[in-house]
């Protein structure tokens, strides 16, 4: 168990990358508080060889991300990681995106790394840490269709690289994730797909991926790697960004 007793906040719990990787530190030994904005997210304790449980909370919102935290601190006993996996991803063209659209965007994925980020730090800084924020390979390439998500992970990327330099002498590490994983969403997108659609964009995906061919599975490929960089083995590395991504965007 490579995070026996690890107290732990993962926020965008409840659904898809973030429940993998909640269930993945609870069968490592980890006690996990799994935060997230929907009213439907499971309220009762998940057991394994760690525990998690959840609660609401809005990660653009600084009351809601105050009271999360200092609720998640009381029920973990203290913070050694946090993984700021919440975000969205609305489509647009650049042309076609509203000033609401931009600010929704910037608010959850960047604001919300800012807040969650703030709100670990007043938990950790007198005993060091793991900060692991979710970028995104538009954020270094840009992405045709989804330009403010874009800029908002190039922000993220930026903060990382920022606050991981300043918090690095209090012992705390923050690196982020660019994934390419397989998700339910993901799903809802090829059922939009015609036969002809889907079959152009899985040739595309083959050429682009070298490993597979296709997007990663969020338990095999994405949670193993979260679980190396919040555990004791990542302690010297920070500011990095790691691309889980099947050699999608190869960076030097």
């Amino acid at each position: 168990m490579q995070l026996n007793n690890k107290r732990v906040i993962v926020t965008g719990g409840a659904r898809g990358i973030g429940a993998a990787v909640v269930a993945a530190f609870v069968n490592e030994g980890a006690h996990v508080a799994s935060l997230d904005l929907s009213e439907s997210a499971p309220q009762e304790a998940i057991e394994g060889n760690g525990w998690a449980r959840s609660h609401i909370c809005d990660v653009s919102d600084t009351e809601s991300v105050k009271r999360a935290f200092a609720w998640a601190a009381a029920q973990l006993g203290g913070l050694d990681v946090l993984v700021n996996a919440a975000g969205i991803a609305p489509n647009a063209t650049a042309d076609e995106i509203t000033l609401d659209e931009w600010e929704k965007v910037f608010a959850v994925n960047a604001r919300g790394t800012f807040l969650t980020n703030r709100a670990a730090y007043e938990h950790m800084h007198q005993g060091g840490g793991r900060i692991i924020n979710f970028a995104s390979a538009a954020g270094v390439g840009g992405q045709p269709g989804k330009a403010h998500y874009a800029a908002s992970k190039g922000a993220v990327l930026a903060w990382t690289r920022t606050v991981a330099r300043e918090w690095g002498p209090h012992g705390i590490t923050v690196n982020a994730i660019a994934p390419a994983i397989w998700t339910p969403m993901y799903d809802a997108t090829r059922a939009s797909m015609s036969d002809a659609q889907l079959e152009q964009h899985d040739a595309f995906m083959a050429s682009l991926i070298p490993l597979g061919g296709r997007l990663g599975d969020a338990a095999q490929d994405l949670a193993p790697v979260l679980v190396f960089l919040a555990g004791e083995g990542s302690r010297f590395v920070t500011g990095q960004t790691l691309m889980i991504d099947g050699g999608m965007l190869m960076l030097s």
